[in-house]
C-alpha cells in the first residue's frame, strides 16, 4: 500500500485508535428525502464536525456541505435503482476523477451477494478497485445480501470475504450474531452498518458489541440523524468506539441536551 493510500485511510480510520465513526448520509440516492435528512444541510451541519468521516453522494456534498469543513469525505459512487425497483441493479455513477476533484479520502460502492445482479456488482467493484489503486484511493465495499438470504455470520462473512478478495480496502456490513466470525474471516477492516432506526440504548449496545468483536468502528446514519438528540448520539457512539466507554456511560452522554 503506497503513501497516498495510507494517508487517505488514516483520515478515515483514526491511526491512534484504529477505529472510525463514519456518518452515513447517502440514503437519499435510493430512498429520496429520508426522514431526518429532508432539510439536508440543516440536519447534518451540527453533526459533521463530530464525525471522523462523512459518507455522502457527490450531489449533496456539492450542494449542502460547506467546503470549509475539514471532516474527511468517503464518496458514494454507485447507484441507479430506487426503492421502487431492483436495488441490486446498481452501477458506477460517479467517476474517480470526480472523487479526486471533490477531495474525497475514499470512495464506496455496494455489492449484492446472492441477488440477481451479484456478478455485475462484484465485477464493478473489481474494476473500481483497479482504477482507484492507480491514484491511491481507498475503496469501501458495502455488503448487501439477497432478500432470501438471512443476515447471519455465514452470509455476511461470505459477502465480506468476497469484497476483500476482489480488493476492497475496507468493508461495511451489518451486525449479526457471532459477528466476530465475520471479522476474523475478513483480512481488511470491517465497519458496522447502523441499519434501521432502533432505540438509542439498543444502538449503543450494538455498537459496543461490534467493537468488542473486532469491528473497526461504525458507519451509522439513521440511528444518529433520526435520534431525538443527534449530536448527543454521535458523541455517545464516539465514546464507545474511541474511548471504550460502557453502554451506560454512553447513554448518559446521549441523554445530555
Amino acid at each position: 500500500m503506497d503513501y497516498g493510500m495510507k494517508n487517505r485511510l488514516s483520515r478515515i480510520i483514526n491511526p491512534k485508535t484504529g477505529k472510525t465513526v463514519m456518518l452515513a448520509v447517502d440514503h437519499g440516492y435510493f430512498q429520496g428525502p429520508t426522514t431526518g435528512l429532508k432539510d439536508f444541510k440543516k440536519n447534518i451541519s451540527p453533526l459533521i464536525l463530530h464525525a471522523d468521516c462523512l459518507f455522502i453522494t457527490r450531489g449533496m456534498l456539492r450542494t449542502s456541505v460547506d467546503p470549509a469543513f475539514s471532516t474527511p469525505v468517503c464518496l458514494r459512487v454507485s447507484g441507479g435503482p430506487s426503492i421502487l425497483g431492483d436495488l441490486s441493479n446498481e452501477d458506477i455513477t460517479t467517476s474517480l476523477e470526480e472523487a479526486i476533484r471533490l477531495n474525497a479520502s475514499g470512495i464506496g460502492m455496494s455489492i449484492f451477494v446472492g441477488a440477481k445482479n451479484e456478478d455485475r456488482t462484484i465485477s464493478n467493484l473489481g474494476r473500481l478497485v483497479g482504477e482507484a489503486e492507480r491514484y491511491g484511493m481507498p475503496v469501501l465495499a458495502i455488503t448487501a445480501v439477497g432478500r432470501d438470504m438471512v443476515r447471519d455470520a455465514r452470509y455476511l462473512g461470505l459477502a465480506c470475504r468476497i469484497a476483500a478478495e476482489i480488493g476492497a480496502h475496507f468493508v461495511k456490513t451489518y451486525y449479526c450474531e457471532d459477528f466476530f466470525k465475520v471479522v476474523e474471516s475478513c483480512p481488511v477492516p470491517v465497519v458496522m452498518a447502523g441499519g434501521k432506526k432502533i432505540p438509542e440504548k439498543e444502538a449503543l449496545q450494538m455498537t459496543a458489541n461490534a467493537v468488542k468483536e473486532g469491528a473497526s468502528g461504525v458507519d451509522m446514519g439513521r440511528n444518529i440523524f433520526q435520534s431525538d438528540n443527534p449530536v448527543g448520539m454521535m458523541k455517545a457512539i464516539k465514546a464507545i468506539v474511541h474511548k471504550g466507554a460502557s453502554v451506560d456511560e454512553a447513554f448518559e452522554i446521549y441523554s445530555k441536551k
